[in-house]
């Protein structure tokens, strides 16, 4: 795989182009679209980094074709992100769209993106609705419904016996499904369930509210530099003797500025970096030495994405013009997935275990979640049932 060195300017913002220059019946245009600035890029550069990874693994071809890829930072505005995603359907006629990794930036480019009979394959976001009954025959997951990671952690907080919990999550869709999630196998008392501006970073009024309401554990979804914060703020304020639940918070994507103040703490996950099988190994491995950091769930399901691309164009003969025929292929899932068994349901979200993980310190001085037990086996999405596919 060769770097060609190509930027595209204006609304596009910075892309990269790599392999064959042009979309033909021997080559396919992909477009990434993550948030790539600001405190949360972390997040879009593991995910990018997981598709690049599977690519050059593949030798720059996705189904044996040519690969042209255009990479663009959505920037987590959701304004932006459509007209970056228009350019990439409209102006590149790119044949696949990969991210994102925010639910409203989901929300925003599902439209302009689907409607273009472009497929989408979203690598992180996905929201309750295109599960449900706006499910699109268009648009794939590679990672999870939004509530499922959560409802690893309400399971856990059932079976524990907690009776009360406190709970938090930024003022958006997906902070909205986490709850919804962690509630949906949780029975006992909620003490406070508060939304917090997307982006926070100071949550000192927040756990002085923790603190008063004395519950049996937190449950918290808080990605990114909201994460950081929290947890390195839960730990000065000395709550840490109430059990810290929750997802995102805790990943390969914080770990690096939480360090020690995190371990320990649990999560929600359908894969970690000490998963037990040989393409998931070999992965992270190649992932470490390429890029020096540990990869998180953003960096496996965009890697999965790549490969989910390079078997429905290995099945379709790398025919694009047969949609019918291409949806087909992406939909019967023919490849090996990183977290081990997948299939997708008939709202194309995936049908996969989850599990309970906690931080730990690795002998070289590095943080990773690691599996602690398994939740849920070849778990589908409650919301698979209101869709009309």
């Amino acid at each position: 795989m060769t770097t060609t060195g190509k930027f595209l300017a204006g609304l596009m913002g910075a892309a990269v182009t790599l392999g064959a220059a042009g979309a033909s019946a021997e080559s396919v245009k992909v477009g990434l679209i993550y948030t790539l600035s600001g405190p949360p890029a972390v997040l879009g550069e593991q995910a990018r980094d997981g598709f690049l990874l599977a690519l050059e693994g593949l030798d720059g071809k996705l189904g044996g074709l040519d690969t042209e890829i255009i990479v663009v930072d959505d920037e987590l505005k959701p304004d932006n992100a459509v007209n970056k995603a228009r350019e990439l359907v409209e102006r590149e006629n790119v044949d696949f769209v990969v991210g994102p990794i925010f639910s409203n930036i989901l929300m925003a480019i599902m439209k302009p993106v689907t409607d273009s009979d472009t497929i989408l394959i979203s690598s992180n976001a996905g929201t309750s609705n295109f599960a449900g009954a706006e499910c699109n025959a268009n648009f794939f997951v590679t990672s999870y419904q939004n509530d499922q990671n959560h409802e690893v952690l309400g399971k856990y907080a059932e079976d524990q016996g907690f009776q009360r919990v406190f709970l938090m999550a930024p003022n958006y869709q997906a902070g909205k499904d986490s709850l919804a999630g962690f509630k949906r196998h949780f029975t006992g008392e909620v003490t406070d369930e508060i939304y917090t501006p997307l982006g926070q970073l100071d949550f000192s009024a927040e756990l002085a509210q923790l603190a008063a309401s004395a519950p049996d554990a937190i449950f918290t979804f808080m990605p990114g530099g909201m994460g950081v914060n929290l947890v390195k703020q839960y730990r000065q304020a000395g709550l840490d003797t109430i059990p810290f639940l929750s997802a995102f918070t805790v990943d390969e994507t914080t770990l690096p500025a939480q360090q020690d103040a995190a371990v320990g703490f649990f999560g929600g996950a359908n894969w970690a970096p000490n998963m037990d099988n040989e393409a998931s190994q070999a992965f992270v491995t190649a992932f470490e030495a390429k890029y020096d950091r540990v990869p998180g769930t953003y960096a496996m399901q965009a890697y999965d994405a790549a490969m989910l691309i390079n078997s429905a164009l290995t099945a379709t003969g790398g025919d694009l013009d047969d949609k019918e025929s291409l949806r087909a292929a992406l939909k019967a899932a023919d490849f090996q997935s990183l977290r081990g068994d997948f299939e997708f349901g008939d709202n194309h979200y995936p049908i996969q275990d989850f599990y309970l993980v906690r931080v730990a310190k690795r002998d070289d001085g590095k943080y990773q979640t690691e599996i602690a037990e398994k939740v849920f086996e070849d778990y589908q999405d409650v919301y698979a049932a209101d869709c009309s596919m």
